[in-house]
């Protein structure tokens, strides 16, 4: 049978509790940086994910502009066919023909109008998804130096050297910092 691990016992008074004492601490500031780093980390893809929506509906409306311009082209198309016709009637018939191509010229004003509109909204769409892209790197590089935090406590536990409890500290302050930075710019 295997035996079970023997747990020392925490000295409770005297340079040992020196120790304890930053234990004790390491294990709120992991608990601490782990819980803001979750939350940093879900920030970061929420952004992603609005990025990736906005990025879908940019490329909707530039199908939609893109429909847009093939029916102006088709009444495009009517409209130069109306004005052949009228070169090959007689002059009395060409009035049924002047008010159709009367008609396609508004129509093309209005689609073009249209079509201008969806492609500024696409281009927006993108403009907004690609603004996205500067919070979210920060997110994940503020998260990553959390995680280096983390890791580098986790050797101060091993080697009782207090300044790298410091240097854990100093680099959670700055991720904590580029994390607002990113919070603020993603607005």
């Amino acid at each position: 049978m295997a035996e079970a691990l023997e747990i020392p016992e925490l000295p409770e008074a005297g340079h040992g509790s020196e120790r304890f004492s930053l234990v004790r601490w390491i294990a709120i500031f992991t608990a601490v940086i782990s819980t803001l780093g979750a939350v940093i980390g879900h920030q970061a893809e929420e952004i992603a994910d609005q990025a990736l929506l906005l990025k879908n509906e940019a490329g909707l409306k530039k199908t939609d502009a893109a429909d847009q311009w093939s029916y102006y082209q088709a009444v495009s198309t009517k409209s130069h066919l109306m004005e052949l016709a009228m070169t090959l009637v007689p002059e009395n018939q060409r009035t049924p023909f002047a008010d159709k191509i009367t008609k396609y010229e508004a129509q093309k004003t209005d689609i073009k109008a249209q079509a201008d509109k969806l492609e500024a909204a696409s281009a927006k769409a993108n403009a907004d998804s690609a603004a996205l892209a500067a919070p979210r790197g920060n997110y994940m590089y503020a998260l990553a130096l959390l995680q280096v935090a983390i890791s580098v406590v986790s050797v101060t536990v091993l080697t009782r050297q207090r300044w790298l409890f410091v240097v854990a500290l100093a680099l959670s302050a700055v991720g904590l910092v580029i994390a607002g930075l990113a919070y603020v710019a993603a607005g």
